[in-house]
């Protein structure tokens, strides 16, 4: 089994990291950066449309 991943990137603070789309919220959801606590829509973090669309069909 392949395990997919999302790239993410705070606008806020440029911090990026990865993380599986069963292990975040909704899109629509507020989420919190980890690295400055800036809070936004989770959909705001994916650093590409592919991203955004990986986790919609995953999540």
């Amino acid at each position: 089994m392949v395990e997919t991943y999302v790239r993410l990137l705070c606008p806020a603070c440029g911090k990026r990291w990865e993380s599986t789309p069963t292990d975040l919220p909704s899109h629509k959801q507020s989420f919190d950066c980890p690295g400055c606590q800036d809070s936004r829509r989770l959909a705001e973090f994916m650093r590409t449309e592919q991203d955004l669309a990986t986790l919609k069909e995953l999540a």
